[in-house]
């Protein structure tokens, strides 16, 4: 079931996060340890947001500097800013909500054990949830996810077989031998790199707000087990086709929304 906070709550999350957006960095920085061989270990952080939603922005903001300054010490921050749709009738439609990422959290919720949904929520490989103004939960989340085997995932040969298609080559590794469950599923989301706003009405009236990784399309193309690797050659189509600059984000993922399993992303301009 869809739920929304009650805005004196809102308005308190939105103090917080203002608070905490300057200090995720040196968090971050100091926890998260770097591996042995010096690589860099990739990991998903998904944040479900809203332009409708005032407590959204600072999240926003600091999905940003996540995804631009990789912070993380040991990891390759791969992020997705995934627009709900509970909020557009408070005012303002976000242009680039979507019910489908509205039941995506909601299949986390169900997964983590919530009885409702909000937003800014920050998921972090499918694993643990916290809401984005938690920068301890943050780093800590982080850390963890560092220090777990993942599959390799490989993004190539990419090309607009049309104006609106975009094809590749998609691969991974088998599961890890340590991995619960004998299969997992392959998808393949299209982003924008960046978008802009100027919102006229809601919550955020008058204020310009800027987002990156923007999720425009999220296709399961497959599955992986412990035994056999993933490889094809996949299209997917681009629900934006007046981006520019494409972001695209290759997902191992646990049935059901689980645990991320394996990430890999590429930029890819026209």
């Amino acid at each position: 079931m869809l739920f929304r906070f009650p805005i004196l709550i809102l308005a308190a999350i939105s103090v917080l996060a203002v608070f905490s957006l300057g200090h995720l960095r040196a968090v971050s920085t100091q926890t998260v340890s770097v591996n042995d061989d010096g690589s860099r270990v990739p990991v998903l952080i998904e944040l479900f947001t809203s332009e409708g939603c005032s407590s959204c922005p600072p999240a926003d903001s600091l999905l940003e500097r996540l995804d631009r300054s990789q912070p993380a010490r040991g990891a390759e921050l791969i992020v997705l800013s995934e627009h709900v749709d509970y909020w557009d009738d408070i005012g303002w439609k976000d242009p680039y909500s979507s019910h489908e990422y509205s039941e995506r959290q909601s299949a986390y919720a169900g997964r983590f054990g919530l009885g409702s949904i909000y937003t800014p929520q920050m998921v972090v490989d499918g694993h643990i949830e916290f809401v984005s103004s938690d920068e301890r939960r943050a780093a800590q989340a982080i850390a963890n996810a560092t220090k777990v085997e993942k599959t390799l995932v490989t993004i190539s040969s990419i090309r607009l077989s049309d104006e609106k298609t975009i094809s590749l080559h998609l691969e991974t590794g088998p599961l890890a031998s340590s991995i619960e469950g004998n299969s997992a599923e392959v998808w393949i989301a299209t982003a924008d790199d960046s978008d802009e706003s100027h919102v006229s009405r809601g919550e955020n009236a008058g204020r310009t707000l800027r987002h990156v990784a923007v999720l425009r399309n999220l296709v399961r193309v497959g599955t992986v087990t412990s035994t056999d690797k993933f490889s094809r050659d996949v299209s997917v189509r681009l629900n934006n086709p007046d981006s520019r600059n494409i972001k695209l984000v290759a997902i191992v993922q646990e049935l059901m929304a689980g645990r991320v399993w394996g990430v890999e992303s590429t930029r890819f301009s026209r």
